[in-house]
C-alpha cells in the first residue's frame, strides 16, 4: 500500500465513520428478521454475506416465508438492488484501472453510505490510489460493521425486547443516507418518483408495486442523468 492510498483510507475512514454507525440498527433488524423467518444462525450468515444488502434480504425474506417461486425471490432480489447500477456507473470513472480483483472487491462491498458520502470526492482527486484507499477503507468497515452487527442480531433475536422499534430506529438511519443522495438531481429525481409510485401501486399483489416503484425510479434516473449530461454538452 503506498502513502497516498493510506492518506486516502485514513480520510474515507474519518469522513464514513459517523454515517456507518447507521448501519447497526439496519443490520440489527435484519438479523432479527432472518431468524423469524426460520432461518438458522448458519443460514442467516450465509444470506448475509452472500447477499450482502439490507434491502434485498428484507424484501425477500417474506416471499421466502410463504413458499413464493424461486424466480419471484430473485426477481425481487434483483430489482432492490438496481440501484446499484447507477451507483456502479458513477463509480466507473474515479476507480478504474484497478485490477479485476480491486473492481470485484469494489462492487461486492459498495454501499448506500460510502457511496453518498464519497462519491463527490471520489470525483474530484487526481489521485488513483488515493481514491481506491478512500473508498476501500471506509467499505470494509462497513461490511464488518454490518456482518458483526447482523450475529449480534441474529444471536440475540429472542433477547431484544421488542418495544425498542428497532424497525424504526433503521428507517431514520436509511433518511440520514437519503438527504446526501439528493443534492445529485438524477439521484433525487429517482428518490421522487420511486416514493411517488409506491404510493400508487402498493395495491398489487406480491410486492409487484415495490418493484414496479424501483424499476420507475431507476429509468427516472437514467433519464434525468442523459439530459443533463446532453444540456451540460451544449
Amino acid at each position: 500500500m503506498s502513502p497516498s492510498f493510506k492518506a486516502g483510507a485514513r480520510e474515507g475512514f474519518r469522513v464514513c465513520l459517523p454515517v456507518s454507525v447507521g448501519l447497526i440498527p439496519w443490520a440489527l433488524v435484519t438479523g432479527l428478521a432472518m431468524v423469524s423467518a426460520g432461518f438458522t444462525p448458519v443460514q442467516a450468515m450465509g444470506m448475509s454475506f452472500i447477499v450482502f444488502g439490507a434491502t434485498a434480504q428484507l424484501g425477500t425474506l417474506p416471499l421466502i416465508a410463504i413458499g413464493a417461486p424461486w424466480w419471484l425471490i430473485l426477481a425481487t432480489a434483483l430489482v432492490v438492488n438496481l440501484r446499484f447500477v447507477i451507483f456502479s456507473a458513477a463509480l466507473a470513472g474515479p476507480l478504474a484501472g484497478g485490477t479485476l480483483l480491486q473492481r470485484w472487491l469494489c462492487g461486492y462491498l459498495l454501499t448506500d453510505g460510502v457511496f453518498a458520502t464519497c462519491l463527490e470526492r471520489l470525483r474530484s482527486d487526481a489521485d488513483p490510489a488515493w481514491r481506491l484507499g478512500y473508498y476501500l477503507a471506509p467499505s470494509m468497515w462497513c461490511a464488518l460493521l454490518w456482518q458483526c452487527s447482523t450475529l449480534t442480531g441474529v444471536l440475540a433475536a429472542g433477547a431484544i425486547p421488542r418495544g425498542w422499534s428497532l424497525e424504526f430506529m433503521a428507517s431514520i438511519a436509511l433518511l440520514v443516507l437519503l438527504v446526501p443522495m439528493a443534492r445529485v438531481r438524477p439521484m433525487l429525481v429517482a428518490m421522487l418518483t420511486g416514493g411517488v409510485l409506491s404510493v400508487l401501486l402498493r395495491g398489487l399483489p406480491l410486492r409487484l408495486g415495490v418493484m414496479a416503484a424501483i424499476v420507475g425510479g431507476i429509468a427516472a434516473g437514467f433519464a434525468t442523468e442523459h439530459l443533463q449530461k446532453k444540456t451540460e454538452a451544449r
